[in-house]
């Protein structure tokens, strides 16, 4: 329960959800994840993406429906905890802050290799620090702020389509379907495009500032997917028919290398700079997300109780919101980013499990139970696809978890006697 000096207000509307999520997935993928997913699925990319939106489908309208019945700050962590239990609670939160920590690390090492690769530590550190500042000022201004990276980031994706697709160097024989790299070539190229879809789950863990959440909750989620899952097939086409996936998988910047591609090298610092402005998005976007958990955690005593104080005036979490931009900052300057990507998508996918899960018990009808059903093996079988470093560290971390609420269950019951 939440009192009034831990309350945090609506202000949020569709639009402004559908932006925030919007924020979390067009800087997360587009620009990094298609030539990882490449060069593990090779010709094969379209039908891995497409397998990574129906699961990530199946666990927007699980996530939609929970929201709509438990709209508190928190996600999963809230509603592992209502419908299965507060430990399946705790593992999802613990999953999520661990994981998308991890991820801000990821947002703020792209935004310092694209503006400044020699001081790219460094630009990381600052960017951290700057969007701390804009998310400690209100929701309001931190929403305002992504509306308008989201459309500079639009801008730039439409630019690179329209280039691609109108110059000679497009070949429709390049977009052939193969298997070549196999079934666990697709399965491991739809995990690491499903950490680009994940940025809808920013909407939910925003439930108890958004209006009318039972409404507004399930029109947003899947809005801000649709809208992603076009954007993302549009561009990865584009690409596809003028690198070719060899090219594409081993191509550092894939986007500024498809322009260049297809004779139009004057939009490469263009790209480059939306790059890191959709890198600045998702990582707004992120620390918001992680701060809300954070407090829903904080509140339930799972993590330090100062954490749950929201700001009398701007009526934010800035407790939790300044020790998630301190241990970003910490990861900025000491971690690489694709050790930091590999194990933030098998955290998340351990958390939309959970979701699934939870959505499962809302009804005992077949048709209701299909969607989480799918969701939840989908999720499970895409972590255990991942590169076997990323599963390794993500389940002992996972594992450190589980041993820490044990500890601290223990500890509860001998305080209690």
């Amino acid at each position: 329960m939440t009192t009034s000096g831990t309350a945090l207000r609506r202000t949020l509307g569709v639009r402004d959800a559908v932006v925030v999520g919007l924020g979390s997935m067009v800087g997360a993928g587009v620009f990094s994840a298609l030539g990882p997913a490449a060069r593990a699925a090779g010709s094969a990319l379209l039908p891995g993406l497409a397998l990574a939106a129906v699961v990530a489908y199946c666990n927007a309208m699980s996530s939609a429906r929970l929201a709509a019945r438990y709209p508190a700050s928190g996600g999963t962590y809230v509603y592992g905890r209502e419908r299965l239990g507060p430990f399946w609670g705790y593992l999802a939160g613990w999953a999520f802050v661990v994981g998308k920590t991890a991820s801000c690390a990821a947002m703020a090492l792209t935004v310092g290799a694209y503006i400044w690769p020699g001081q790219a530590h460094a630009v990381a550190v600052a960017a951290v620090v700057a969007l701390t500042a804009v998310n400690y000022g209100g929701i309001h201004k931190s929403a305002w702020l992504t509306r308008v990276i989201v459309a500079v980031v639009l801008t730039v994706l439409a630019a690179v389509v329209v280039v691609c697709l109108a110059s000679g160097q497009a070949d429709a024989g390049r977009l052939d379907i193969g298997l070549s790299s196999g079934a666990g070539g697709v399965l491991q190229a739809a995990g690491l495009l499903f950490f680009a879809f994940a940025g809808y789950a920013r909407i939910a863990t925003l439930g108890e500032e958004v209006r009318d959440p039972a409404r507004t909750i399930p029109r947003a989620i899947p809005l801000a997917l649709g809208i992603a899952l076009v954007v993302y097939a549009c561009v990865a086409v584009a690409v596809l028919a003028v690198l070719g996936a060899d090219r594409l998988g081993h191509a550092a910047a894939p986007l500024t290398d498809a322009v260049r591609a297809a004779g139009v090298p004057g939009l490469v610092p263009v790209v480059r700079v939306g790059a890191a402005v959709a890198a600045l998005g998702s990582l707004l976007a992120l620390i918001l997300g992680v701060s809300r958990t954070t407090l829903a955690m904080a509140r339930d005593g799972h993590l330090p109780g100062a954490l749950a104080a929201v700001h009398p005036r701007f009526q934010v979490p800035h407790r939790a919101e300044l020790a998630v931009g301190a241990v970003v900052a910490v990861l900025a300057a000491t971690v690489d980013v694709r050790g930091a990507i590999g194990f933030s998508s098998f955290g998340v996918l351990a958390y939309y499990a959970v979701a699934n899960a939870a959505a499962w018990t809302l009804s005992p009808a077949p048709s209701a139970r299909a969607g989480p059903a799918v969701g939840l093996l989908g999720c499970a079988t895409l972590a255990f696809a991942l590169p076997a470093v990323s599963v390794a560290v993500g389940t002992g971390v996972l594992a450190v978890g589980v041993a820490a609420y044990g500890v601290r269950r223990r500890a509860r019951r001998r305080h209690t006697e």
